[in-house]
């Protein structure tokens, strides 16, 4: 009895081990650009994953892509942006920096997969790129997750606050290392302790800022500050186009998020078939800081597109 239950058990954990390893990668291109991606499991429905940043590859959604495919018995897809990680972008200037190029490139990537419509989740900026992209392009999307997102406007951008989220000896802290740095901007591990100040402010459970700590590491700067250029230039407002779309609508922050709850409440009030959720005990990362209760209004997304698919 004791050895079969072994058996079971080591069975058990193997399928395990085997379905959350199952993965493959590609590349989409549109124009000169050569989009990498990154596909997890398999199954009827698929979710593409817009992570946050600007100028941060996906790498970090590895983990997260894994636990909803296996979640969800869905096809999980993380991509690198134009001119982050493995895509391949050989000038990066202002000309081939924008969101509507960037939209190009998540379409570029949906037509090479064969996906008719996937449900959206953005993180963060991620947030923006898919509110922008819902508004842009509403029928090739079942669903949309905006995560701690910055928004559909400048206005909601503006009022991302990082530094207010530390507490004064982080604070001064940051300050110390972020001044270091501007002495000496190469230094990375002087950008590593500056970095590692900053993290705290977008998880609550300090356990996490290294991990915060070690993506942040990862920004392009020059590629950041390209996307917010574009951002201004186009004064940048979805609002009235993304006020249209009527899929289900997941919109969540945490409490103690960096993006202001102002902010989620006007997207929610402009999405009519959206559901809004602050996080208890939670800040940007809310799966991290509050995984029950940031799953469970992602199960309640999930469960309200699948049964539109059924109609």
């Amino acid at each position: 009895m004791k050895k079969a239950l072994l058996l079971s058990m080591a069975l058990s954990i193997l399928i395990h081990q085997t379905l959350y390893a199952q993965s493959r990668v590609g590349y989409s291109e549109y124009e000169d650009v050569k989009t990498f991606y990154k596909v997890f499991g398999e199954g009827k429905t698929s979710i593409l994953i817009i992570n946050g940043g600007p100028g941060m590859n996906s790498r970090g959604f590895e983990t997260f892509a894994k636990q909803l495919s296996n979640r969800y018995n869905s096809q999980v897809i993380i991509y690198d942006q134009r001119g982050t990680g493995k895509s391949i972008l050989k000038v990066t200037n202002a000309s081939n920096v924008s969101l509507d190029l960037m939209i190009a490139d998540i379409e570029a990537l949906r037509i090479k997969e064969g996906i008719s419509a996937w449900t959206v989740f953005g993180q963060s900026f991620g947030g923006v790129l898919a509110s922008y992209y819902a508004a842009k392009v509403p029928n090739v999307i079942n669903g949309l997750i905006l995560s701690s997102s910055g928004g559909t406007s400048m206005r909601g951008l503006s009022e991302v606050d990082i530094l207010g989220r530390l507490t004064q000896a982080e604070l001064d802290s940051f300050r110390y290392w972020n001044d270091k740095l501007n002495v000496n901007t190469e230094d990375q591990e002087t950008r590593y302790k500056r970095n590692s100040f900053m993290a705290a402010a977008y998880v609550v459970d300090d356990k996490f800022v290294p991990q915060i700590a070690d993506r942040l590491m990862q920004v392009n700067m020059n590629l950041n500050r390209l996307v917010f250029n574009s951002l201004r230039n186009m004064s940048f407002d979805c609002s009235q186009g993304l006020s249209k779309f009527s899929k289900p609508v997941l919109i969540i922050n945490g409490d103690q998020d960096i993006v202001s709850k102002a902010e989620a409440i006007r997207t929610h009030n402009l999405l009519k078939n959206s559901e809004l959720k602050f996080v208890k005990g939670s800040s940007h990362y809310g799966w991290l800081d509050n995984p029950k209760e940031y799953f469970d209004s992602f199960d309640r997304l999930v469960r309200r597109v699948r049964r539109n698919q059924l109609k």
